[in-house]
């Protein structure tokens, strides 16, 4: 006997229908009622956007002003009636299509809550006596059997799945850090491998092929649609399809286990809240980033005091020949100083804007220290759209000062070495480091290698 849906308790079942129909009025009821508190009570607009604020306005809600703090508590408490009664309806709709109760999580995840309750208002009931294969999830029957129908459903939940949790994470968290570079890449293998594999088990190796289709498509999800450009995610490859694989083994592997299936949906959930709940840790956890130093030196064929001119305010460089800086990693072009000694400023002009660097230690010709106060973009994302601009280009990379240190040598020549401190706020800061000071490195050769050219070719016309 089926039992009848209440709007307070979570027992009984409900049926398409009514689920839509219910979720549909209730919307109408309560966006209509946050409209009248927000403009009469508030005198603030409310449309139907404000209910997906980014998340970083909730957890900054202690830096809000009084009034701002009374306005958010009301609109939450507001909400919470109609919450409850979504989660109620919700689990009951699940009861009925016979879909597992962990799928409730989706009802508080922006945007995707939109398409799941598109889904449950369509997904036809199922026969709560129809038996299944021991062992297996209710549900399973819903999926393909054969392998590439699995493979296209797993892509299908999995790239949306890591869409989600990395905008999460860049633009409500704005962290760029273990959650989205090492537990996304992470759950989205583990959770490809298991939806390719729930009717019947598969190969490890197809396995571990849908775990990295999934991060691979993702990243032309994000290419595609202007949110990252592609340097970027070459340099997140490395670090991202490693943890996929490794997502889709432990899948693949546990899948075979007769715990994993009892517990199945119990690890899963907790799957899923890994990678948000790292990301809120490392919001709410948030430290001074480590401050890097890198230091190139090159051997030049000529006095201190002709290279020191050069040091202080460096002609125009040649464009770069470089793939990296080709590609939009940004580089030198020119250094312009304006006036001398200590309290000077030095602008080193590059690709995507100028380096404003005060000058704290003018010690002619043998040491020029500055300090850094205005950093531009560290790259230009390389794209087919004319122009894309990700929250990782605005503070992430960050220069704190620079030196250039000139030591005479024995046969006349100079040896000139430039230093940069920086900070970067990304990690796993070892991985990231390997690409910071690789390209650092490079922008150091760059202008080292112009003050060489320059001075040796003078030197040789005297």
């Amino acid at each position: 006997m089926k039992r009848p849906f209440s709007l307070l308790r979570p027992t009984g079942s409900i049926g398409r229908g009514p689920y839509a129909l219910i979720g549909i009025i209730g919307f109408a009821i309560k966006h209509n009622l946050d409209r009248i508190v927000a403009r009469v009570g508030f005198h603030r607009p409310w449309g139907l956007f404000n209910y997906w604020i980014p998340l970083r306005d909730v957890a900054d809600v202690m830096a809000l002003q009084r009034d701002q703090q009374i306005f958010l508590a009301t609109m939450v408490a507001m909400s919470l009636p109609f919450i409850w009664v979504g989660v109620v309806l919700t689990l009951q709709r699940l009861r009925s299509a016979q879909l597992p109760a962990w799928l409730v999580a989706l009802f508080f995840a922006p945007f995707v809550n939109l398409a799941f309750f598109l889904v449950l208002s369509v997904l036809p009931e199922r026969d709560m006596l129809k038996s299944h294969p021991a062992g297996a999830p209710q549900w399973v029957h819903v999926l393909p059997e054969n392998a590439i129908g699995s493979a296209a459903v797993s892509l299908l939940v999995t790239v949306p799945l890591g869409l989600g949790l990395g905008t999460l994470g860049a633009t409500a968290f704005k962290t760029y850090g273990w959650g989205l570079f090492v537990a996304v890449p992470f759950v989205m293998g583990f959770v490809a491998a298991w939806l390719y594999g729930i009717r019947r088990p598969r190969r490890l190796a197809g396995s571990i092929g849908v775990a990295c289709l999934s991060v691979l498509l993702l990243a032309g999800v994000l290419f595609a649609f202007l949110v990252e450009g592609l340097v970027c995610l070459i340099m997140a490859a490395p670090l991202a399809l490693p943890l996929a694989i490794f997502g889709g083994f432990c899948a693949n592997r546990a899948q075979k286990s007769l715990w994993f299936q009892s517990d199945a949906p119990v690890i899963l959930s907790l799957l899923l809240l890994l990678a948000p709940g790292i990301q809120l840790t490392e919001h709410a956890a948030a430290r001074p980033a480590p401050v890097f130093v890198v230091r190139t030196s090159l051997d030049i064929a000529a006095s201190p005091d002709r290279v020191w001119q050069q040091v202080i305010a460096f002609t125009q460089i040649p464009e770069p020949t470089e793939w990296m800086f080709r590609a939009g990693i940004a580089y030198p072009i020119r250094a312009e100083m304006h006036g001398t000694g200590v309290g000077a400023e030095r602008h080193c002009v590059f690709s995507t804007g100028a380096f404003v660097e005060p000058i704290e230690v003018w010690d002619a010709p043998h040491l020029l220290k500055f300090s850094v106060i205005s950093n531009p973009a560290p790259m230009e994302e390389w794209t087919p759209y004319s122009h894309i601009d990700t929250p990782h280009l605005h503070g992430f990379l960050v220069s704190e000062g620079g030196q250039f240190l000139l030591t005479p040598l024995p046969n006349g020549g100079t040896r000139l070495e430039g230093t940069t401190w920086y900070q970067h706020g990304l990690w796993p800061s070892l991985y990231w480091r390997l690409w910071s000071d690789s390209i650092i490195h490079k922008i150091h050769l760059r202008v080292l290698r112009h003050i060489r050219d320059e001075v040796e070719v003078t030197n040789h016309e005297r």
